[in-house]
């Protein structure tokens, strides 16, 4: 059983910044970012392995950076340029499964933090 605790969310101004933590109580291969906005179905913001390899969403590529502390069994996520559709609940999850950017492979989720960006 994993345990994951998220950080660092909060409100903020459109093309601001932000960097969300999420502290693991053990290890995992896979971690990924994810998030829902109001009354919108969860999805996929960033995944990455435990070797480094990294995925976007088409949504954040070039404004959003996924990166793990393998040692402190830490997530983060660099969040810059926020726009006001990046409003949602982050979740924070892990997974043993050897495909990160797969969902449904994640069984350890976080309760998640707010970020709300405005215009």
């Amino acid at each position: 059983q994993v345990q994951l605790q998220e950080s660092g969310g909060g409100s903020v101004q459109a093309g601001g910044s932000l960097r969300l933590s999420c502290v693991a109580s053990g290890s995992s291969y896979c971690m990924g970012w994810f998030r829902r906005a109001s009354g919108k179905e969860r999805e996929g913001v960033a995944t990455i392995s435990r070797s480094g390899s990294a995925n976007y969403a088409d949504s954040v590529k070039g404004r959003f950076t996924i990166s793990r502390d393998n040692a402190k069994n830490t997530l983060y996520l660099q969040m810059n340029n926020l726009k006001p559709e990046d409003t949602a609940t982050y979740y924070c999850a892990a997974s043993w499964s050897l495909y990160c950017t797969r969902e449904s492979n994640y069984n350890y989720w976080g309760q998640g933090t707010q970020v709300t960006v405005s215009s």
